[in-house]
C-alpha cells in the first residue's frame, strides 16, 4: 500500500445535482480533506462528519448513497455505527466502506462481520479506494452512475447533456434536463414537489413549489408531439413520476 496522495481530478466539470451523495466519517482532518477532494473530483457530492455521533445524526436524515467510515472515532466507534446501520431497515443496504489502521485478518473479518461491504487498510492507495467506491455504487444503484438513461424511445445522455425521443433531439433548458434526469432515475417513484425542488434546484433555493408545475409543463411540451404518449404522470396530491410502463404498451 502507498501513502495517500492527491489524485488528479477524473471527471472535472460534472454538474449533476443528483450525483451520488457520500458521507465521509473521519476524525483526522488532513485525511478527511484528502478524501473529500478526490471524491468531489470524481463527481460525487461529499459531506463530512468528524465524530461518530454526528455521523449517526446525518445518516438518520437519509439521502445518502454510500458511507466511508473510519473504525476509530470519537463519540461512537465506526464499528458500532456499522452495526446499528445494519440493524435498521432504512440503512440496512446502504453501502459502507470501512477505513482502519487495523490490517490483521481477524480485524478485517470483524469489520466485514458487522456488515461493512468493503474494508480498506491505512495507508491506502487513493485510486484503489476510488475504484472500490465506484464498484459499490455500481452494484447498489447502477442508475445513479450510468452515463445514459433510457426508457422507451427516450434517451438521456448525461455526458453530452442531450435528450432524444425516437431519434429526434429534444431541446430542453438546463432545469428541464435536470428534472427529466431526476424522474428517469427512478421510473414509477412519485417525487413530491418539495423533493423535486431539493433535487433539481438545490436545498438552499428559495422557490415556490408551484415553480415545479411550470417546469413540468414545459418538459411535457418538449417531450410530447402529436399523439405521442406522455411519459410523465401527475399524481394528484402527491407529485410527479416517470411512468414505469412507458414504452412497454
Amino acid at each position: 500500500m502507498t501513502q495517500p496522495t492527491l489524485a488528479a481530478p477524473a471527471r472535472k466539470g460534472r454538474e449533476d445535482l443528483r450525483a451520488p451523495r457520500i458521507l465521509v466519517v473521519e476524525d483526522e482532518a488532513p485525511l478527511a480533506l484528502l478524501l473529500k477532494y478526490n471524491l468531489e473530483s470524481e463527481g460525487y457530492a461529499v459531506e463530512h462528519a468528524a465524530r461518530g455521533d454526528e455521523a449517526e445524526v446525518r445518516i438518520a436524515e437519509g439521502g445518502l448513497d454510500l458511507v466511508v467510515l473510519d473504525w476509530m472515532l470519537p463519540g461512537v466507534s465506526g464499528l458500532e455505527i456499522c452495526r446499528r446501520m445494519r440493524a435498521r431497515e432504512a440503512t440496512r443496504t446502504l453501502p459502507i466502506i470501512m477505513l482502519t489502521a487495523r490490517g490483521e485478518e481477524q480485524e478485517r473479518v470483524r469489520g466485514l462481520g458487522v456488515g461493512a461491504d468493503d474494508y480498506v487498510v491505512k495507508p491506502f492507495s487513493v485510486p484503489e479506494l476510488m475504484a472500490r467506491v465506484r464498484a459499490l455504487l455500481r452494484r447498489a444503484s447502477p442508475e445513479r452512475i450510468a452515463t445514459r438513461l433510457s426508457q422507451g424511445d427516450i434517451e438521456l445522455d448525461r455526458e453530452t447533456r442531450r435528450v432524444t425521443r425516437a431519434g429526434r433531439e429534444l431541446h430542453l433548458g438546463p432545469t428541464e434536463f435536470r428534472l427529466l434526469e431526476c424522474l428517469m432515475q427512478k421510473p414509477g417513484r412519485v417525487h413530491s414537489r418539495a423533493q423535486l425542488l431539493d433535487q433539481v434546484w438545490g436545498s438552499t433555493a428559495e422557490i415556490d413549489e408551484r415553480t415545479v408545475d411550470v417546469h413540468v409543463g414545459r418538459l411535457r411540451k418538449a417531450l410530447v408531439q402529436g399523439d405521442e404518449a406522455d411519459p410523465l404522470r401527475t399524481v394528484r396530491g402527491a407529485g410527479y413520476s416517470f411512468d414505469e410502463t412507458f414504452g412497454r404498451r
